[in-house]
C-alpha cells in the first residue's frame, strides 16, 4: 500500500515540468480522497461524485476583467484534484478557448489517464459560415482544436452544447459515432438550456437503429429551484439510462444562502446589477424553499450549499460545481460528506415542487 512517504518521494522526484511553476504532482491513488467515485450512467467509467466546472476560466466581464485568471484556475484544479476529484467539465467556448488551454497546461504535471475530461461543441469559435453548429465540418474541426488545446489525443465525454436544428440528426450522430470509433471520444453527451427530451430520444433511437454510439450523458440545468426537467426529461434519462450531470446546481448562487428577504443584495454578487437574476430567483416561493434548506443545514451542522448539492446527489446526479475561490470549492466539496435522511429529502423536494 502506498504511504505518505511514497507520496513525498514522488513529490520530490517528479517536481514540475515548467521551471516557473512550483506546483507538484501526486498520483490520485496516493491521496486520501474526500469524494467517492460513482458509475457514469450506463457507461463502464467511474467519476467523482462531484464534477468541477470551468466555465468561469478566462471569462471576462464588461470591463474586460477575467473572472478567473490562469493562476487561480491552476490553484482551483490543484485543490479539486487534491480532494480526490477527477471529473473536469469544460467547453471549447469557455474563455474563448483559454479554459481548455489552462486545463491542458495543468495536465502536463498530471497523469492524464487518471482524469475524466468532458468538453462541448456547438457555439461559434471562429468567424466563418461553418464556424458553429453540429455540422460534420464544424464538429471535426472543433474536436481537433479541443484536443490541441487540452494537449491530449482524446476526450472522455463530448457534449453537444446545444441542439442544431439546421443539421440532420443522422449527420450529427454518424459524425459523433466516428469519433468514438477512432478512439478520440469515449462517450457522447447532450447539454441543454431548455429541456429537449424528444430530440435526445430521437437521436438515440436513430443511433439504435443504425448501430451508432448513443448519448449516454445528459447535462441539463437542475437544482432545488430550477426543476423544469422534472417529468419528461428526467423520465427520458431514466429510460435510456443516461447519467445526469446538472449545471447550475446552486441556482446561480441563490442556494448558497447569501441572499435573504430583508437585507440588501451583497455587493459583488451575481444579483448585484443583474435584474434578470433577481426577477427569476427573488420570489417568496423561492425564499420559502431557502428557509427549508437553511433548516436542514442547521440540523446537519452544515451549509445550505452542502444540503443543495446533497439533494442532487441523493437522486444519483453528478452536480457540476463552478467555484470562484478555493474556499468556495472547499465548501462545495463538503457536500460529499453530507447524507440526507428520508424526511429531510422529502421536505426539500416538497418545498420546491409546483403546487
Amino acid at each position: 500500500m502506498a504511504t505518505v512517504a511514497d507520496a513525498v518521494a514522488l513529490f520530490v522526484a517528479h517536481g514540475s515540468r515548467r521551471p516557473s511553476d512550483t506546483r507538484t504532482s501526486i498520483p490520485l491513488a496516493l491521496l486520501s480522497p474526500r469524494m467517492d467515485s460513482v458509475q457514469l450512467g450506463s457507461t463502464g467509467t467511474r467519476v467523482s461524485e462531484i464534477a468541477f466546472g470551468t466555465w468561469r476560466f478566462g471569462r471576462t466581464d464588461d470591463t474586460g476583467t477575467q473572472e478567473i485568471g490562469r493562476e487561480r484556475a491552476l490553484e482551483l484544479l490543484d485543490a479539486y484534484a487534491d480532494a480526490g476529484g477527477q471529473y473536469i467539465d469544460t467547453a471549447d467556448m469557455y474563455g474563448n478557448g483559454l479554459a481548455e488551454e489552462w486545463i491542458g497546461e495543468w495536465l502536463e504535471t498530471r497523469d492524464r489517464d487518471q482524469f475524466v475530461i468532458a468538453s462541448k461543441v456547438y457555439w461559434p469559435t471562429r468567424n466563418d459560415p461553418n464556424g458553429r453548429g453540429l455540422g460534420r465540418k464544424h464538429l471535426r474541426w472543433s474536436l481537433d482544436a479541443i484536443c490541441d488545446r487540452l494537449g491530449t489525443d482524446y476526450v472522455d465525454v463530448l457534449y453537444t452544447h446545444r441542439w442544431d436544428d439546421d443539421t440532420p440528426a443522422a449527420e450529427v450522430m454518424r459524425t459523433l459515432d466516428g469519433f468514438v470509433d477512432d478512439g478520440r471520444v469515449h462517450y457522447l453527451g447532450s447539454s441543454t438550456f431548455d429541456p429537449n427530451a424528444w430530440r435526445v430520444a430521437k437521436a438515440n433511437e436513430l443511433a439504435r437503429r443504425e448501430g451508432y454510439e448513443p448519448f449516454t450523458v445528459a447535462q441539463p440545468r437542475y437544482n432545488l429551484v430550477d426543476r423544469e426537467i422534472v417529468g419528461n426529461y428526467l423520465d427520458m434519462c431514466d429510460h435510456y439510462d443516461l447519467a445526469v450531470c446538472p449545471w447550475s446546481p446552486l441556482a446561480g448562487g441563490f442556494l448558497t444562502g447569501k441572499y435573504d428577504r430583508e437585507s440588501a443584495v451583497p455587493a459583488e454578487t451575481r444579483a448585484a446589477g443583474d435584474d434578470e437574476f433577481a426577477d427569476r430567483y427573488f420570489t417568496e416561493k423561492n425564499f420559502q424553499l431557502l428557509d427549508v434548506v437553511r433548516d436542514v443545514a442547521a440540523e446537519l451542522d452544515t451549509t445550505p450549499v452542502a444540503v443543495s448539492l446533497a439533494w442532487l446527489r441523493r437522486q444519483g446526479s453528478v452536480p457540476i460545481i463552478g467555484a470562484r475561490t478555493t474556499d468556495q470549492l472547499e465548501e462545495n466539496l463538503d457536500a460529499a460528506t453530507v447524507s440526507l435522511s428520508d424526511d429531510q429529502f422529502e421536505r426539500l423536494t416538497t418545498a420546491g415542487s409546483e403546487e
